[in-house]
Formats: structure tokens, C-alpha cells, sequence
């Protein structure tokens, strides 16, 4: 009769692991169906809520990802970038990038209530438009004449695109 709890223990202890080794599957399995594995892959292990999480769950997580990144960049122009400008057309054409930075973040908000819903197609949608907010930013600095597009703004742009084309990779993969 000792040995029975000792082998309930390791019975309980050796699924754990199996669940566990079987999500970390999961994950990378999920995230080879992207165009960048490793911010995936990176991205979802950081995240407590992996371990439990399905396919769908993966990408409302990464969705999450994108929208905490499209919120911490419309709060750094807002602050930082806006409250450094001298010039009014800079400070304006500031002002609207980080207000498409919030509509970028009110997007992958949708996304995960889409996915919630299993409305995928709505959920494609809403990712694509995240992505596209931070492109108008920069046409936005286009049409300004002399205003140089910030490498800051630049390069949370870039990273922004690859958390929602990884969102929409892990999509296609529900649509299968």
C-alpha cells in the first residue's frame, strides 16, 4: 500500500510533463507556420497562459502581444516624441501616427473577440488592419514636406507588422 501514493505521484508528475513537452509541440509546430518562428515561438513561451492553450489560444495570445506593442508605441510618440517637437505640422502629423497606433491596438482587440466568436475571417480582417495603421503613419510623413520619418517609429513599425503576420500565419493555420 506505500508504494501506491508514490505511484500516483509519479503517474500525476509524468502527465504534467507529457502536457507540457506536448504544448511546447504545439507552439513550435504552430509557429513553423509563420514567416517568423523564432518571434513566435519567443513571444508564446514567455506567456503563462502556452502552456494550456490551443491553437486558437496561441494566436489570441500573440494578438495580445500586438496590441500591448501597438499601445506602448502610440504612448512613446505621444510622450516623447510629440512633446519634443518645435514645429506644429510635426507635432500634428505626430499626433495622428500615434492615434493610428491606437486604432492598430483597437484591432487586434477585435481580433481576439473574433476569435472568441470563431468569426476567423473577421479576425484575418482586423489583423490586417493592424498592420496597415503603422504604414499610414508613415505615408502620413510622406505627404508632410520636409519631416523626416523618426527610425524609433521606423522600427516599432517593423516590429509591429511581424507580430500581426505572425497572428495571421497562426490563423491560416485555423482555417485549415
Amino acid at each position: 500500500m506505500a508504494s501506491s501514493p508514490i505511484f500516483l505521484l509519479l503517474l500525476i508528475l509524468s502527465s504534467t510533463l507529457l502536457s507540457v513537452k506536448s504544448n511546447t509541440t504545439t507552439i513550435e509546430s504552430t509557429c513553423k507556420t509563420t514567416n517568423y518562428y523564432d518571434l513566435c515561438v519567443s513571444a508564446l513561451k514567455s506567456d503563462p497562459r502556452s502552456p494550456t492553450a490551443d491553437t486558437k489560444g496561441l494566436a489570441a495570445i500573440m494578438a495580445s502581444v500586438g496590441m500591448t506593442n501597438a499601445t506602448a508605441t502610440a504612448s512613446y510618440i505621444a510622450k516623447n516624441l510629440t512633446a519634443t517637437a518645435n514645429n506644429t505640422v510635426l507635432k500634428k502629423v505626430l499626433k495622428d501616427c500615434s492615434d493610428k497606433y491606437i486604432l492598430a491596438a483597437d484591432s487586434l482587440r477585435l481580433t481576439i473577440q473574433d476569435l472568441d466568436d470563431e468569426a476567423y475571417d473577421y479576425a484575418y480582417m482586423h489583423v490586417l488592419a493592424a498592420q496597415d495603421y503603422p504604414n499610414v503613419c508613415r505615408n502620413i510623413f510622406r505627404r508632410a514636406k520636409g519631416l523626416v520619418y523618426p527610425a524609433e517609429i521606423s522600427r516599432c513599425e517593423v516590429s509591429l507588422r511581424r507580430i500581426c503576420v505572425v497572428v495571421s500565419g497562426i490563423l491560416d493555420r485555423l482555417a485549415e
